[in-house]
C-alpha cells in the first residue's frame, strides 16, 4: 500500500464556506482521491484551518505550517506522495508577504520534506506542490475581509510563476490549481463541492501517471 499525505489548510480540512463547517468525507477533495485510487492507496488528510507555510499567525502560531511537518511526517512515514497546497493564508494582512516571498516558504517546506523523510525512511516521497487557487474577486464582501484585502487578489495570480520556479529548484511536481478550480462566490476563498471533484479527479489522473513512471 502507498500512502499519500496531504498537507494543507482548509481546503485540504473540506472547510464548507456556505455554513463554516466541515464537508463529509465524501464531498472533500481528499475522500474522493481515496475512492478513485482505491485500496491500494492510503489518502492521509493533514488539513488545518488558518494553517500557513512558515509564518507565525499572532494569535494562533501553532498554525504555522513548517512546525508541525516534521512530526507529520515522522507519523506517517513511510510517505510515497505528498500533495502540499499552502500559501493563501499567507495572504493575510498580518504577513505583508509578496507571492515570491510566500513560495520560497513553500520552499522551506519541499525542503524538509525531502531532507527529513531521506533521514527517516530512507527515500524522498514524489512532492506535488500546488499552487493554490487565485483569490476570488468578491474578498470585500466575504466574511474574512479584514484578514484579506483586494491585493490579496492580484498576489494570489503571481503564486504559479513563483511556485512553479519553486518546483523547478526542488525537483518536484508543479500543480496550478487555478487552471482547474475557483473560490466560492460566498466567501472568495474556500472551494465549494464541484471544485473539490474537479480537483480530485485531477490529482487522481496525475498521480497514476506517476505511479506508471516510477
Amino acid at each position: 500500500m502507498k500512502t499519500i499525505l496531504c498537507y494543507g489548510d482548509s481546503n485540504t480540512y473540506g472547510y464548507n464556506p456556505m455554513n463554516g463547517y466541515r464537508y463529509p468525507e465524501n464531498v472533500r477533495w481528499t475522500g474522493r482521491l481515496q475512492r478513485l485510487l482505491g485500496g491500494y492507496y492510503n489518502v492521509v488528510e493533514e488539513g488545518c484551518n488558518g494553517r500557513t507555510t512558515v509564518y507565525d499567525d499572532p494569535l494562533e502560531g501553532w498554525k504555522n505550517g513548517l512546525g508541525y511537518l516534521r512530526p507529520c511526517l515522522n507519523s506517517h512515514k513511510p510517505v510515497d506522495f505528498v500533495i502540499m497546497m499552502l500559501g493563501s493564508n499567507d495572504l493575510k494582512e498580518t504577513f505583508h508577504a509578496s507571492a515570491e516571498e510566500i513560495a520560497n516558504g513553500a520552499g522551506k517546506l519541499v525542503e524538509v520534506i525531502q531532507t527529513f523523510t531521506m533521514e527517516k525512511q530512507g527515500f524522498e516521497p514524489k512532492i506535488i506542490l500546488v499552487s493554490p487557487p487565485e483569490i476570488g474577486e468578491g474578498i470585500r464582501t466575504s466574511p474574512f475581509y479584514g484578514q484579506f484585502c483586494e491585493n490579496a487578489i492580484g498576489r494570489s495570480r503571481e503564486f504559479p510563476s513563483n511556485y512553479r520556479r519553486i518546483a523547478d529548484k526542488y525537483h518536484c511536481i508543479f500543480f496550478n490549481a487555478a487552471e482547474y478550480i475557483s473560490p466560492s462566490e460566498e466567501d472568495s476563498l474556500h472551494l465549494m463541492p464541484e471544485a473539490h471533484k474537479v480537483f480530485a479527479d485531477e490529482l487522481y489522473r496525475l498521480i497514476i501517471k506517476l505511479d506508471k513512471e516510477l
